[in-house]
């Protein structure tokens, strides 16, 4: 990862919004407004993380990443190309470039094909291989993930939950893509195989070198993976710094809460002043005039009930960014 060249992924003011329907005839009566104005880059090699709560809006980012939904505004630039509204053989290509690793592995395969046969469809719809040599690819993409040739020739039911993750991860790997979208893709695992999982993508990513953006819910898992990490409250991004940086020096308030709830190893840390949150998450069909997090934050001001906060450095020239202007100022 080398910051001084030009990003491989550039995103800004990137929104979705999706129509409230009633009525017979589908009357539209709102919006939800699941992401609402973000900006971020990702540098070749490197993995950022996007890490929020349920509903905040990482997801809808990365199925508009690779166009699984289009964005009502704003701009995707993959490699210096404007990839938002892309169509036909530029699609096509940009498939090849940008894969994703979904978070239910029990649902994003079909129960009615063979391993071999889901790995195969997007390499021969590609022409990477042909069907003389196609097998030999698949074998070679099951042993990268760690499972045995003859898993080919079985059904994603005879698998555990880890195991089909390996599985979506080879066919993630099928078009030798540099840019993967990891959407919590160990959410649904348990504890020790979660840690499996991890361990394979970081192994990938230092063979292979590829570009992750890994969503989560939770910053243990991110922070383990990610060498920046990117906070997402209510369609907005309000912190955005390396990994051990937001860690150990959160500035926004909701960053802080969720450092509080990560495990906290060492017993001289446990007595740290800690931000519980209350209530539930506001609704995503307003669209909010001042900071979005003020219903739940303890530093509250009427400045942030009225003005939108900007995500900006910290301090001067640094890389760590948040949209708190109140404990910005503290620092």
């Amino acid at each position: 990862m080398n910051r001084n060249e030009k990003p491989l992924l550039e995103v800004q003011g990137l929104k979705k919004y999706y129509p409230i329907r009633d009525g017979i005839i589908s009357h539209t009566i709102g919006q939800v407004y699941a992401v609402d104005g973000v900006d971020f880059d990702i540098y070749s090699g490197e993995t950022l993380g996007l890490v929020g709560e349920s509903g905040c809006g990482k997801s809808t980012i990365g199925r508009q990443l690779v166009a699984l939904e289009k964005p009502t505004a704003g701009s995707i630039i993959y490699d210096g190309q404007e990839i938002t509204n892309i169509t036909g053989n530029q699609m096509k290509q940009m498939r090849t470039e940008i894969q994703m690793v979904f978070q239910d592995p029990f649902s994003s395969l079909n129960p009615r094909k063979r391993i071999k046969d889901i790995i195969s469809a997007p390499i021969l719809y590609h022409k990477i291989c042909t069907r003389k040599t196609v097998d030999k690819e698949v074998d070679r993409l099951l042993d990268m993930v760690g499972l045995p040739k003859n898993s080919k020739e079985r059904y994603p039911h005879e698998f555990s939950g880890g195991q089909r993750q390996r599985i979506g991860i080879a066919k993630a790997l099928s078009l030798n893509p540099r840019l993967i979208i990891c959407d919590e893709p160990v959410s649904a695992l348990d504890v020790s195989i979660q840690a499996q999982i991890l361990n394979l993508l970081r192994g990938l990513q230092k063979e292979l070198n590829l570009t992750y953006l890994f969503i989560g819910h939770g910053l243990d898992a991110v922070n383990y993976i990610s060498n920046r990490i990117a906070v997402m409250y209510l369609g907005k991004i309000v912190e955005i710094a390396d990994a051990k940086e937001l860690f150990q020096n959160p500035v926004h308030p909701y960053t802080k809460a969720l450092c509080n709830a990560a495990p906290v190893p060492d017993p001289r840390d446990r007595s740290r002043q800690r931000i519980i949150l209350q209530g539930e998450i506001p609704s995503n069909t307003v669209l909010y005039t001042g900071c979005r997090f003020v219903s739940r934050c303890p530093y509250a001001t009427e400045q942030c009930r009225t003005k939108a906060p900007e995500l900006k450095p910290v301090f001067p020239g640094s890389s760590h960014l948040a949209a708190c202007p109140i404990l910005a100022k503290s620092l």
